[in-house]
């Protein structure tokens, strides 16, 4: 019989129990991470930890969930915004509700749960579906997400669906995966097309004297780092959620160094924006970017090919570049990987009509991959010609 253990606060649990049963997996999941994105005070978050343990009253393992006040239609077409932004001008929380979201708030982590490598994680589905009824009662909420399951995960989906979850997809994800010793290796890899589009926005950050370096202690700049990065999110027409602050950025470098570095860009001697990443593992998962003043130019085509660079030096072998801004990050090379998340809510009468309420609130892009690596193309032929 597995039982659960629901904490309200990561300092409530020792972090040699909870960083055991961490073991290989994302740094994201450690407790040290956990006590960053707490002391952080992000939006109107409310965080559960739940501990999942055996007969034996040994742990075997755990997930993160938080209560957050999220809008339904987060992903609306562009008619339906327009609407909600005309009527949030009378109601500013409509079609806004508490969620308790099982994840992590800042990034995404496929499956958001860790385990003992004997135990099946379908033997959690239960457990852990029972422990967030009874909290989503407790915290008065109306809906349950289970957050970002990628492709490899899909069979969690069955035993999730026979406890009347829906499956809706998000916003996909993006990976670059590196194959290449060099940036030069790379960029020769692109087609002429996208190598053409890179070299010719490269030459003109030149010709401004753009450049940048790397930091891995970046806590006294955190109050300017949170001003960049809110420069953009207030103009962001994409989505968007949590709102960072100074105290995000000072616990990160602090509690997380070396793993979380700045790439600070300049214009000359002036400071002009950062993207914020993670080295973790063997993968650089990029955050956030801000930058000083809103200006139209092609410096985010620059700090792509920086974060890039940054990557193949760092010698990971993945980048994950995240939601939004598909275009700029497709033509870099970038692959789409679908999300999939589980909702449900714990009234069980209105449940059977939460996947069609939220399916017609919510319209996502249509969105391809790009073959836009010569290499691709070799291996497609390689492949037609090893058919029989």
């Amino acid at each position: 019989m597995i039982k659960t253990r629901v904490f309200s606060s990561i300092t409530q649990i020792d972090p040699l129990l909870w960083d055991g049963l961490v073991a290989n997996r994302s740094i994201t999941f450690s407790h040290a991470f956990w006590r960053v994105i707490e002391q952080s005070h992000l939006n109107d978050f409310a965080y559960r930890y739940v501990i999942f343990f055996d007969a034996d009253d040994q742990p075997i393992g755990s997930t993160t969930c938080y209560v957050v006040t999220t809008d339904i239609a987060i992903f609306a077409p562009l008619w339906l915004r327009n609407f909600l932004i005309k009527a949030r001008r009378f109601y500013s929380n409509f079609l806004k509700l508490k969620m308790l979201e099982c994840g992590t708030p800042i990034i995404l982590n496929s499956p958001p749960f860790v385990i003992h490598p004997d135990v099946d994680l379908s033997d959690l589905v239960e457990p852990l579906h029972k422990a967030l009824k009874q909290q989503a009662r407790k915290d008065g909420v109306l809906l349950m997400l289970l957050r970002d399951f990628e492709t490899p995960e899909e069979g969690l989906f069955e035993p999730l669906k026979n406890l009347g979850y829906h499956e809706v997809m998000g916003l996909p994800n993006t990976y670059l995966d590196i194959r290449w010793p060099s940036i030069e290796a790379y960029r020769a890899d692109l087609k002429s097309y996208y190598r053409s589009k890179v070299n010719n926005h490269l030459r003109k950050n030149a010709e401004l004297d753009v450049h940048h370096d790397l930091l891995d202690d970046f806590a006294h700049l955190a109050d300017d780092l949170c001003a960049q990065w809110m420069n953009v999110h207030e103009r962001a027409n994409e989505f968007q959620r949590e709102v960072l602050t100074p105290t995000f950025y000072r616990e990160l470098s602090q509690q997380l160094r070396p793993h979380a570095k700045i790439l600070r860009f300049f214009k000359g001697e002036n400071w002009v924006g950062h993207a914020l990443l993670l080295h973790d593992r063997d993968e650089v998962r990029w955050l956030y970017f801000g930058r000083a003043e809103p200006v139209n130019d092609s410096l985010y085509l620059y700090v792509v090919q920086a974060v890039i660079q940054t990557t193949i030096d760092l010698d990971a072998k993945r980048l994950e570049m995240g939601l939004t801004t598909y275009p700029i990050k497709q033509d870099a090379g970038a692959r789409l990987e679908p999300i999939r998340f589980a909702i449900r809510s714990p009234n069980d009468l209105i449940n059977p009509i939460v996947g069609r309420v939220y399916a017609l609130l919510n319209k996502l892009p249509n969105l391809r991959d790009k073959q836009v690596f010569k290499s691709q193309s070799q291996d497609a032929a390689a492949n037609e010609a090893d058919e029989p």
